[in-house]
């Protein structure tokens, strides 16, 4: 039987109890345990499919077609491991599973309620992964922050889960805040006291608490939250802020997180910690030969977690090259054929990023248009892709209203049509193109220099796609379709020849981006990015020398 970790947060949200999940569950991977972890979140929404990303952040799909929260993503990136549905559930999976039941008369006529029936099903979920023989251990986030009335069903099956199992079998880890007031220049233990107060009273007890702290925690200071927290003083772990997440899993290997974590639970079989492959990507992180200006085209870019996975992509990728990735948020819906090359000059790369509705899309056709006149290397990702399309047809095809189908249903060139099976679909949550699809890769060209393979599988979401009726104009006027879906012939992948680096794809490879496996297309556009720089450096040293 697998062994249970429960991490919930307190006093504020946003404290990171996704990474310092990932963190612990890295270090216990590490020393050669089988680990997987799973979210559960406190909102109604069955999934975060149907959710703004100003509202939550990116919507992340994992291989099996599952539209989950962002924080399953730093998972895969930590522990290099796919996750699937059961990794993610909400109050509204819950809630419909439960009322499914009842509907089909399977509680025999009895009233059903938050407790047991809710309850068991939150249990039901939260031991599913472990019931296999997969796993040794299942890290389970709790989402949101003790207090909240959302939550509480969530951290009343906790506390089944505590009674019922084995003392040794569940323990909860509990992260908090220890504020900073520089006026009094004291640590303040209070907020901290009042939140593991506020659990307990739920009946949940934590066994370690993770303090998110500014300045260092004297053992003073950990002596007195262990004292009126109810741990032993070793169980108060000190998670000062750090330059990058992914220094998060030494600061917790420093404080013996995991050791503390094993012996609480009884496993006694366990190695030395091997990081190194997360060492050597940290070296080149922290130190890289030389810096890249990727200007990121977006329409959600007020919200930095709308693109979390393609910002963490750009770290992997610039570690892969040394090179510090500068990553420029351009809002597209304010680029114009005016101010374009004002905006974007200065930049090493383009990348358009996903999205959806008719807003800012002239912005980032105007954009496209720019990285392929002026040989500027560009990237473009599902949306991105359908740009690089429709400013194509526009400006070399000549076909003047060509657009997509999404933003202009009338249009005469519907070189971006909705794809054949979802036109009959009406309900919108979790009925897009999902999940990992296999491309042939057309041999000699940018894509299968990139990857190497002609068959790849990468993870889609979307409705709509490149209408092939237009294929052969688009083929004869210069531009290769070097992927294709090997089913259904949807173009997957497009690029120019004659540009140093001009590649859009239907798919996101953001999303299979990690650590050890850094996405082949980003650590190949860094690369461009990287001789772009480079030429421009020589260019302009070359004029100076002819100056002097």
């Amino acid at each position: 039987m697998a062994k249970y970790i429960f991490v919930t947060g307190g006093v504020t949200s946003s404290l990171g109890k996704g990474i310092i999940a990932a963190s612990l569950a890295k270090l216990l991977q590490a020393r050669g345990l089988r680990v997987t972890i799973q979210k559960f979140d406190p909102y109604i929404n069955v999934d975060p499919g149907t959710l703004n990303p100003y509202e939550h952040g990116e919507c992340y799909v994992t291989e099996d077609g599952a539209e989950t929260d962002l924080d399953l993503g730093h998972y895969e990136r930590f522990l290099n491991i796919f996750t699937t549905q059961a990794n993610n559930v909400t109050t509204g999976r819950i809630y419909q599973t439960v009322i499914n039941k009842e509907r089909a008369g399977a509680f025999l006529g009895k009233t059903v309620q938050v407790v047991p029936h809710i309850t068991d099903e939150i249990k039901h979920r939260m031991l599913l992964l472990g019931q296999d023989d997969q796993y040794d251990i299942v890290l389970t986030e709790i989402g949101g922050t003790v207090g909240d009335i959302e939550s509480l069903p969530f951290i009343e099956a906790v506390r089944q889960l505590q009674w019922e199992l084995p003392d040794e079998d569940v323990m909860v880890v509990h992260l908090t805040l220890i504020p900073y007031l520089k006026a009094a220049k004291e640590l303040k233990t209070k907020p901290t006291q009042h939140s593991v107060k506020m659990l307990s009273e739920t009946g949940v007890h934590p066994d370690i608490l993770v303090c998110r702290t500014e300045e260092p925690l004297s053992e003073e200071l950990k002596r007195k939250i262990a004292l009126f927290c109810n741990v032993k003083q070793e169980a108060v772990i000190e998670a000062m802020d750090a330059s990058t997440i992914y220094e998060v899993p030494l600061h917790m290997l420093r404080e013996k997180l995991d050791l503390i974590c094993l012996r609480k639970l009884k496993i006694t079989q366990f190695g030395e910690p091997n990081l190194d492959k997360w060492k050597v990507f940290l070296d080149k992180l922290k130190y890289p030969k030389s810096k890249v200006t990727i200007g990121l085209i977006g329409k959600y870019i007020e919200l930095q977690d709308a693109y979390k996975s393609i910002l963490e992509s750009f770290i992997h990728a610039g570690a892969m090259n040394e090179v510090k990735v500068q990553v420029v948020n351009v809002h597209s819906e304010f680029i114009t054929h005016e101010n374009v090359a004002e905006k974007l000059q200065n930049f090493d790369g383009l990348l358009v990023a996903p999205g959806f509705g008719l807003r800012g899309i002239e912005g980032k056709i105007i954009a496209v248009k720019y990285a392929r006149e002026n040989k500027l290397p560009f990237f473009g990702i599902c949306l991105g892709m359908q740009m690089a399309v429709i400013e194509f047809g526009r400006n070399v095809l000549g076909l003047t209203d060509a657009h997509s189908v999404e933003m202009e249903p009338n249009t005469p060139h519907p070189v971006i049509n909705m794809m054949e099976e979802q036109k009959k679909i009406k309900m919108m949550g979790g009925t897009m193109r999902l999940g990992a699809y296999p491309c042939d890769i057309q041999q000699n060209t940018l894509a299968h220099r990139i990857y190497g393979e002609t068959l790849i599988l990468e993870r889609h979401r979307h409705r709509y796609e490149f209408n092939n009726d237009y294929l052969d104009q688009y083929q004869a006027a210069g531009m290769v379709t070097s992927g294709k879906n090997p089913e259904t012939s949807l173009v997957e992948i497009i690029e120019l020849p004659n540009h140093p680096f001009f590649i859009g794809v239907q798919y996101h490879p953001e999303l299979k981006s990690t650590v050890e496996r850094p996405a082949p297309l980003f650590v190949s556009f860094i690369d461009a990015a990287k001789k772009f720089n480079e030429n421009k450096s020589a260019v302009k040293s070359a004029s100076k020398d002819a100056l002097i």
